[in-house]
């Protein structure tokens, strides 16, 4: 499995090329910017790229949607309850982020769901508390965790949709679960690092410890 880790845009967000290169298919994790840079990068695996994957629905990781799929064809993945979200982004946010709507999913997925290209499949986790569909995407080793899990940190809970105790209780119940080497992938880079591992969120994250 290819797992690229791009900081794009400018609210330090983490967009993912995750692809089976043998069989030549790929899928971004919510590509909200810096879209040359992306697909330069899968161009030079020569990957084609099945799937735009949305962890949620909040616009500094849905605002390169349009784009994405209109360069590449791919089809727009996100959990369930966020699909009607994805559609209600108010116009004074799309012009406060300099952001075109999103099209509507295509794929509308619930937890459990695997998500594949080639034979790399992502497990969807469905972790609600930052939004209602909010979702992590999980394969052997590598957890990829949007809004949900940051290093040392959580996502806020103070948007319409959130819930600190929903959120709390997906980390514990969800996440926290996850063999301890786990690696995490987070949805911005917030933290001291890039990456850390499901053990040291659980010893040291201070808003959700283990």
């Amino acid at each position: 499995m290819l797992v690229r880790q791009f900081e794009v845009g400018n609210f330090s967000n983490f967009c993912y090329l995750i692809a089976d290169e043998q069989a030549k298919e790929g899928l971004f994790i919510d590509p909200s910017a810096d879209h040359d840079l992306l697909l330069k990068e899968a161009a030079s695996h020569g990957l084609t790229i099945k799937y735009v994957v949305n962890t949620h629905h909040h616009i500094d990781h849905t605002m390169g949607n349009k784009e994405m799929v209109r360069r590449t064809g791919a089809k727009i993945v996100i959990h369930e309850l966020d699909a009607p979200w994805l559609l209600a982004t108010p116009p004074d946010m799309l012009e406060m982020f300099g952001a075109e709507a999103s099209p509507p999913a295509d794929i509308l997925v619930s937890d459990g769901q695997r998500i594949q290209v080639g034979n790399v499949a992502l497990q969807v986790i469905h972790t609600p508390g930052h939004s209602p569909g909010g979702i992590c995407l999980y394969a052997d080793g590598v957890v990829f965790t949007g809004d949900t899990l940051f290093v040392g940190a959580i996502g806020r809970t103070d948007f319409p949709g959130c819930s600190y105790p929903e959120l709390e209780r997906s980390i514990r119940t969800k996440l926290y679960v996850l063999p301890g080497d786990t690696v995490v992938f987070p949805g911005h880079n917030y933290g001291m690092r890039p990456t850390s591992t499901i053990d040291a969120e659980r010893r040291t994250n201070e808003f959700v410890r283990g």
